[in-house]
């Protein structure tokens, strides 16, 4: 893989910004060609391409509505999105499950 040999700078402003993409336009062109030689060209612009990369997968499930209102309620006194709560205790349960298989085990 060749690296490039030019930064990107910080720039104070976006005219001072768009003129170095100007005048580094052949810079942009050899990175792309090279790029797309060694395989590191992607599809879709950078920002989704990030977010498509961290997303966690999406599963739904159906919960009784004043399951939902409870769980809205104590996220807002929290300050939490109800969703973000509910993640929060199915995390902690998962976590907290294995150490009670344990402990049920070694009492048997």
């Amino acid at each position: 893989m060749t690296t490039s040999t030019t930064t990107i700078p910080k720039f104070a402003t976006e005219a001072e910004e768009a003129k170095w993409w100007f005048e580094h336009q052949d810079f942009m062109l050899e990175e792309f060609k090279r790029a797309a030689a060694e395989g590191r060209l992607g599809v879709g612009t950078a920002m989704r391409r990030a977010q498509s990369q961290t997303k966690t997968p999406t599963t739904t499930i159906r919960l009784d509505p004043a399951d939902i209102s409870k769980a809205r309620a104590v996220a807002a006194k929290r300050g939490l999105r109800y969703q973000t709560y509910l993640k929060m205790l199915i995390h902690e349960a998962l976590e907290k499950e294995p150490l009670e298989i344990e402990q049920l085990s070694k009492a048997s």
